[in-house]
């Protein structure tokens, strides 16, 4: 097949769309298709040979300045697409540039299909647009509608989608690399450098330093655990807008900035305890990279958690926005040296069969139905939003 892919985040930046995104693309490109990349963020240096580069204008992204968000192009992709037609397109951020491929696509009857990759609604009450959600939400629910298929990492998200009017829903799960994400990977000369002492316990964040993030939870949890067990460590992988902030304020958490491949897995695996208090994530990659890592998480019970968490037994969870739950249950870990390991085994056990190429061989499965499918798409209704194009 000829795969266009339209988003305006992917690798090198450091999130979970790009990542994912990029992992999807490593396994069609290995079984023979070609994939068109369709976004404003990147340069030719920086992508992989045998990937099709086509970039448009875009703009910064208020809060993510290194991302950015594409502009309205419906006639370049009209145009692009009538000379070079995909088989299939796949649009994984729902900003003014997915809206336009949308419509582009309608316009050449070609066939497509969205992702969900972000809660952009939720976002909104951490940059003070909480009175936005609903325009957002049905400006989401109106493009989803217009594809032919929307993809979401969790059954219970896909339910959630569902029932709010979102159309046709499937499931695409996430995976996990477990050879890179791996106990074995623990370095007694990491926790040195983090100022550890034997016995005492590393507990660990990687992801955005963003209001967004729940940043603020994971701090009150670690000071409850810090009360009890003064020699813990707080370890923050990652960059963003609060750092400065945090950093400043607690002088003794240990901030890496970000981190990726081997160093990165050997941050998780150098660690005892992983908190992850958002409450935005459509999923959470770093929950699987911690378990693979065999560490126990803390998390509330939806995205990655929900799926693949039991609690008790592999790790545990919060009910949904219950921080004084999501506090106690820190503290306990933290405390249970022996109930720490026992959960960080079960995790590593759970999730040794979430590998990438299940995952890519079922998104290319869903694609190819897509584009197989017979008949054209419906013309072009009416623009929702028509001052973001």
């Amino acid at each position: 097949m000829r795969i266009a892919l339209v988003t305006e985040t992917y690798r090198p930046e450091t999130n979970g769309v790009a990542m994912t995104l990029g992992r999807l693309v490593d396994y069609v490109q290995r079984h023979g298709h070609r994939v068109e990349l369709v976004t404003p963020t990147l340069r030719r240096e920086d992508v992989p040979a045998g990937l099709s580069l086509l970039t448009l204008p875009g703009l910064p992204l208020p809060g993510y300045p290194e991302v950015r968000f594409g502009l309205p192009a419906v006639r370049r992709l009209v145009g692009e697409w009538g000379r070079h037609r995909p088989d299939v397109i796949y649009v994984a951020t729902q900003g003014p540039l997915g809206w336009a491929a949308v419509r582009a696509a309608r316009r050449l009857g070609l066939p497509v299909i969205s992702g969900y990759h972000t809660h952009f609604s939720a976002y909104g009450q951490h940059y003070g647009l909480a009175l936005a959600a609903p325009l957002v939400d049905s400006y989401l629910r109106r493009f989803h509608r217009r594809t032919r298929l929307t993809l979401a990492p969790t059954r219970q998200l896909a339910a959630q989608l569902q029932e709010a009017g979102f159309g046709d829903v499937e499931v695409l799960a996430r995976g996990v690399d477990t050879q890179l994400f791996h106990p074995q990977r623990r370095d007694q000369g990491l926790r040195r450098e983090w100022g550890m002492l034997p016995g005492s316990p590393v507990v660990l964040y990687v992801g955005r330093i963003a209001a967004e993030k729940n940043l603020e939870l994971a701090v009150r949890a670690f000071l409850a655990i810090q009360r009890s067990s003064p020699t813990a460590r707080f370890v923050l992988v990652g960059d963003g807008p609060l750092k400065a902030r945090l950093a400043a304020e607690n002088p003794d958490f240990v901030f890496t900035g970000s981190q990726s491949g081997e160093a990165l897995a050997q941050h998780y695996a150098s660690a005892d305890l992983f908190l992850f208090p958002s409450l935005t994530d459509t999923f959470g990659n770093v929950v699987l990279e911690a378990m693979a890592s065999g560490l126990p998480v803390v998390a509330f019970d939806h995205g990655a958690a929900a799926e693949h968490i039991t609690p008790f037994s592999n790790g545990v969870s919060a009910p949904f926005g219950n921080a004084d739950r999501f506090v106690a249950l820190s503290i306990l870990l933290a405390r249970e040296t022996a109930l720490r390991h026992r959960f960080g085994a079960l995790a590593r056990s759970t999730v040794n069969t979430l590998d990438w190429d299940t995952v890519g061989a079922r998104f290319t499965a869903l694609l190819t139905g897509q584009a197989h499918r017979r008949g054209r798409e419906l013309p072009p209704g009416p623009r929702p939003l028509e001052a973001v194009g």
